[in-house]
């Protein structure tokens, strides 16, 4: 490759030093006094709630008191996987009940989001609701007016993206130019086999027990999937779409689930933007860091840049790529392009620049590192370039969400995901699946009037009679 098209110093600053990639990761907190800590409850110990709870037994700034689920055995699970000796409920009434539980974490199926969250609220507790905060129309009008009337109490959403050090720092390379106008953001979620239908003797336990695979339930790969790139969308385009069109089909999984086994979507924000979206549950190939990773990630596309991106899991660190656009074509003297010809095909001598991985905390060179420390940060990044290592995040972003919320609720800070980012992600998980239902467009201003109370129609008319006619 040409030097010109080799990533240079100039070019290192310019990302690291501009776009402030090398601002400082959240700081683990020290250990708090008991009487500090945000005495909370958790509501819903299934499958996402035990690994809430497993993040949450590392988070020092909070203390479970009680865990909630009606699953005997989901109760247990629970309990010991926090190891605080919680107190065990069935019903999450009675746990709101405890005037001693400053907030609750609820990670329950998401038909039953609202009403938790709604009596959480009312109940006088800081609350953190997993995504998608709600599931019907009329739930994002009144939890809106709900939460506005409590604004002492702290609501986030589980949108963990949104606490990721990299997914911070691809937003503030979008804000301050570095990828020119981003036009694009191109999202995948690929599962192979993705879920399962668990077998069960009892057919309506056997439903609870899938609720993800019943629309009673569920609002199906674009409300447990879609919704997190949704919002990484939205958040960096800052905006909410104008309108939506997808096709939804199940091909594959034919085992009495009533969802859809692979979506495709569009979504047109302002000013021509784009969201592209595929869930499928056929193959779970990324193509993205040289496929080393698999299933999710998005790519944002900028006339100057594009970055690939992906969340990772627990195995897997978040990652981040930022590449530069191909140098502008080489004109020759007449002003005409000048063109290279192989195999039949026209292709533009432009050529495509290298990836450069984007640097966080760990790999600034402070000056105040020791020698070792230092020539390991070299190290490192040489290897980064080379594409012999990528660099990870170094704290979980869901342990970070987690402890962010239990800090808020002491502080009254307002989280990254607050009500109208968990409200708007929900307003797209709700139209995405009208759109493809419906098989036509479905504008976003349609949510101003669905689920609201119908207009009474007025009373008919009754002509005045008069006294002088027969009646």
């Amino acid at each position: 490759m040409s030097q010109e098209n080799d990533l240079t110093r100039r070019d290192v600053v310019k990302i690291a030093g501009a776009a402030g990639l090398l601002a400082a990761a959240p700081g683990i907190q020290t250990v708090k006094a008991a009487n500090n800590q945000v005495q909370y409850g958790l509501i819903g110990t299934g499958s996402r709630g035990s690994y809430l709870l497993k993040h949450l037994k590392g988070i020092d700034n909070g203390r479970c008191v009680a865990v909630c689920d009606v699953n005997e055995d989901h109760l247990k699970q629970g309990a010991e996987t926090i190891g605080t000796n919680p107190d065990k409920f069935k019903d999450y009434r009675e746990l709101l009940a405890r005037r001693d539980i400053d907030a609750v974490y609820i990670a329950t199926p998401l038909f039953v989001h609202f009403p938790v969250t709604k009596d959480a609220l009312l109940a006088g507790k800081h609350t953190f609701c997993e995504k998608s905060l709600v599931f019907k129309p009329e739930e994002i009008h009144e939890l809106r007016a709900l939460a506005n009337s409590r604004p002492k109490q702290v609501l986030q959403v589980g949108l963990q993206r949104r606490y990721s050090q990299y997914y911070q720092l691809a937003k503030e390379m979008v804000d301050k130019g570095v990828l020119g106008n981003v036009t694009h953001v191109h999202a995948q979620w690929h599962r192979n086999p993705g879920w399962q239908m668990k077998p069960n003797p009892d057919p309506m336990q056997q439903r609870m027990a899938n609720w993800r695979l019943f629309r009673e339930y569920s609002g199906g790969l674009t409300a447990e999937l879609a919704s997190h790139q949704i919002d990484v969308a939205d958040w960096m385009f800052g905006a909410t779409p104008e309108y939506v069109i997808g096709v939804g089909s199940q091909d594959t999984m034919h085992d009495g689930r009533d969802i859809f086994d692979n979506i495709q979507l569009i979504y047109k924000y302002p000013n021509g933007r784009k969201l592209t979206y595929s869930a499928i549950s056929t193959n779970a190939h990324l193509p993205l860091f040289n496929a080393t990773r698999s299933e999710m990630g998005e790519i944002i596309m900028g006339t100057a840049g594009t970055i690939h991106i992906t969340i990772g899991d627990d195995d897997h660190a978040p990652i981040a790529m930022w590449f530069r656009e191909p140098n502008a074509p080489k004109v020759t003297k007449a002003g005409e392009v000048k063109e290279n010809w192989k195999a039949g095909a026209t292709m533009v001598a432009g050529g495509v620049g290298k990836g450069l991985p984007i640097i966080a905390q760990r790999d600034e060179v402070t000056g105040n590192e020791s020698f070792v420390e230092k020539e390991m940060k070299f190290a490192r990044r040489w290897l980064y370039t080379k594409g012999v290592m990528v660099p990870e995040e170094q704290r979980n972003p869901v342990d970070i969400e987690l402890e962010s919320f239990l800090n808020n609720c002491r502080d009254g800070g307002r989280p990254k995901a607050d009500l109208e980012v968990g409200l708007a992600d929900s307003t797209a998980v709700i139209l995405s699946n009208l759109a493809m239902d419906q098989e036509r467009r479905v504008n976003f201003n349609e949510i101003e009037k669905m689920g609201l109370p119908a207009a009474k129609a007025p009373a008919p008319s009754i002509p005045a009679v008069r006294q002088d006619q027969p009646h």
